[in-house]
């Protein structure tokens, strides 16, 4: 007999008139009629072939069929009981793996220190850092493995995004950069520089984050390479006389290391806005509730 063909709510039924031995009160505890309950008994009869329940006074006794039944109907029960109950989440004991795709920002500034914290709040569970060229390639965050994008503030269908903080656009060159001594750079010295562009994911939603900066001052820039990470793009300046845009919080860890330095412009204010974004599958998810709030403290904090 397949299982398919027998309404499970009907098991239900035949555990708790076991449990009770009257149908009466099984159906006060299910909350149904007694006659549901006579009906659903019927039904199960026609289903196992076999009587399943005798009358005895105002009791019932089981058949042999029946009492083989019931301690595999309350195990069976009890344990989809315990896997509906959402249990506490309990950091200390979670070996879960949880993917973040990250632009170079992230890794560099943010990453390090959500390891830190991960090993200290999380201790068994297990961190999977993967570059955001892997999210796009693997599609939106409903269709991958991905538990949560960290970087500049994308858009999708099912997300949930969380602004996290807007982090301050500087003009780097080398240290020893031409410009480096001039002080404030005019609107012809800036126009006359040649940049190092970064286009993380070229031909996707995440582009030039500068583009418009540049457009609302009305300076030209030239761009004489593209590079897929910041990172990259510092790399470059550090032994030329390029120069890129570079948020403030990757410049603080890069610019010691790779002799970079910041030119003041007669450009507008620029921000970068990073966020956190997640899929409705994980929303509610207890695990990974508790881990957006352990990355949104390693971030803003």
């Amino acid at each position: 007999m397949s299982l398919s063909s027998i309404d499970l709510n009907l098991m239900l039924m035949l555990h708790v008139v076991l449990l009770e031995q009257n149908v009466a009160r099984a159906a006060g505890r299910l909350h149904v009629t007694p006659s549901a309950v006579s009906n659903a008994l019927a039904r199960l009869r026609d289903a196992l072939g076999d009587p399943l329940v005798t009358r005895k006074g105002r009791g019932i006794v089981p058949t042999p069929r029946a009492i083989e039944l019931a301690p595999i109907l309350a195990r069976t029960l009890h344990d989809l009981e315990a896997a509906l109950v959402t249990a506490p989440f309990d950091a200390a004991r979670c070996t879960r793996t949880f993917t973040v795709a990250v632009a170079d920002v992230g890794q560099v500034a943010w990453i390090p220190r959500l390891a830190i914290s991960m090993r200290r709040e999380l201790p068994l569970a297990h961190l999977r850092v993967v570059g955001i060229d892997s999210l796009v390639s693997l599609g939106d965050l409903g269709s991958s493995d991905i538990d949560l994008h960290l970087g500049i503030r994308s858009k999708g269908p099912g997300l949930h995004v969380e602004p996290l903080l807007e982090d301050r656009s500087l003009l780097v060159a080398r240290r020893d950069h031409p410009s480096a001594a001039a002080g404030k750079l005019s609107r012809r010295a800036l126009a006359d520089l040649r940049h190092v562009r970064v286009d993380m994911v070229p031909g996707k939603r995440f582009g030039d984050p500068f583009a418009a900066t540049f457009a609302q001052a009305n300076i030209p820039r030239e761009i004489v390479m593209t590079m897929p990470s910041f990172s990259t793009a510092a790399e470059v300046v550090a032994v030329s006389d390029l120069v890129t845009m570079l948020p403030s919080s990757l410049f603080a860890a890069k610019a010691a290391s790779l002799g970079l330095r910041a030119l003041a412009t007669p450009l507008p204010a620029h921000t970068t806005k990073f966020a956190m974004s997640w899929h409705e599958r994980t929303h509610a998810d207890t695990a990974a509730r508790a881990f957006r709030a352990l990355v949104r403290r390693v971030v803003v904090e």
